[in-house]
């Protein structure tokens, strides 16, 4: 907003010229989220607080620490994450991008079925929550809607290579697409409920999904800015998305708000993001990948939520087919809590794995 109503003032006040610059609405966007969140955060877990009273229902069969540490902790915290980023974004980014519109109905969409699953959980205080296919369905749904509002959109806007809207980029290969056609819009919907709910399960401990979404938001700026780049796509041998590049924006609204709540969430947690903040973040970065066409990308970027829910997955078929279980506890950061490591060192190596995997995923970007 600040750009479609300050930009065009920049000929007469120059000042106003800065808003032109996507960088500098980016790194903008990053620090109106952080004061932003921190500014609604007290009062936003005082009313939560009164809200719940007992706090997010704890797993029975979870780490015996969290039925004593974790009681009583508030949850939906992921309401002042969605506040804050969706506000920074329309106020920073330029509004008339649809992209920018596209991102956000995916956030709000997905933090909205979260929220739906959060409230379940209090009320009926348990740990289930929102019946499993409702909430699939949901997330297919929105997926799809944003998939089809893409595909469309660039069809009418992306001239070179034809086909590319349908098509998935393999890394480290410039010209190798894999043409999917009508089947892409499921493609690009199980990108983003696969992102959305491998978040969700990477959230177990304390700031432990925060960083390394904040790691993979801002590898996606960076993305964004360049693929929406004629010039730095083309130097890269990248497939140019034109508009693309206002996403950094909200990956920088995504970063402020996500360091906004880790100074909440930093342990011992005064609040849990709950499935309101994790849903929408893993479907924020889905739809980031699937606009800028670095869906596979995003695998290795956000590798760890990749692991955590193969770790699910594993965890499931082994007991199912063998009756014996592979770990100690799914998803993976409750094995090594079963094995004694303290949750403060889980979570910081965790961390670090993010880190790299994310260095792995932006080299992408150059060795082709």
């Amino acid at each position: 907003m600040l750009y479609n109503l300050l930009a065009p003032l920049a000929e007469d006040i120059s000042i106003f010229n800065v808003f032109r610059y996507l960088t500098f609405r980016s790194g903008g966007a990053v620090l109106f989220a952080f004061f932003l969140t921190l500014v609604i955060g007290p009062s936003m877990i005082r009313w939560l607080k009164r809200l719940q009273r007992e706090g997010q229902p704890i797993r029975s069969d979870g780490p015996e620490s969290h039925l004593l540490t974790k009681k009583g902790t508030p949850t939906m915290g992921g309401l002042m994450f969605l506040l804050s980023a969706s506000i920074t974004t329309l106020l920073w980014a330029d509004i008339t991008d649809i992209y920018v519109w596209v991102v956000l109905f995916v956030t709000i969409g997905y933090g909205s079925i979260g929220f739906a699953d959060d409230f379940l959980k209090l009320t009926k205080r348990n740990s289930k929550g929102l019946n499993g296919r409702f909430k699939l369905v949901g997330q297919a749904t929105i997926g799809l809607v944003a998939t089809v509002i893409v595909v469309y959109h660039q069809n009418a806007t992306i001239q070179q290579p034809a086909g590319l809207a349908t098509s998935v980029a393999l890394p480290f290969f410039k010209d190798v697409l894999i043409p999917l056609g009508f089947g892409f819009f499921l493609f690009g919907a199980l990108v983003m409920m696969g992102a959305s709910n491998a978040v969700n399960l990477t959230d177990g401990l304390d700031g432990l999904a925060t960083v390394p979404v904040m790691i993979a938001a801002a590898c996606f700026a960076l993305i964004a800015y360049l693929v929406g780049n004629a010039v730095f796509a083309g130097y890269l041998q990248l497939h140019f998305v034109p508009g693309s590049g206002e996403l950094a924006v909200f990956c920088g609204a995504l970063c402020g708000a996500g360091l906004g709540f880790l100074w909440f969430n930093a342990p011992p947690a005064m609040v849990f993001m709950g499935d309101t903040g994790s849903l929408s973040m893993g479907g924020a970065l889905g739809a980031i990948a699937v606009i800028t066409k670095h869906e596979l990308v995003l695998a290795i970027i956000g590798g760890l939520f990749v692991l955590e829910t193969v770790s699910v997955i594993v965890q499931v078929m082994s007991f199912k087919l063998t009756g014996k279980r592979v770990f100690r506890m799914a998803p993976l950061h409750h094995h090594y809590e079963k094995k004694g490591l303290a949750e403060p060192t889980i979570v910081i190596r965790f961390w670090i794995v993010a880190a790299i995997l994310a260095l792995i995923g932006l080299a992408t970007l150059k060795l082709r």
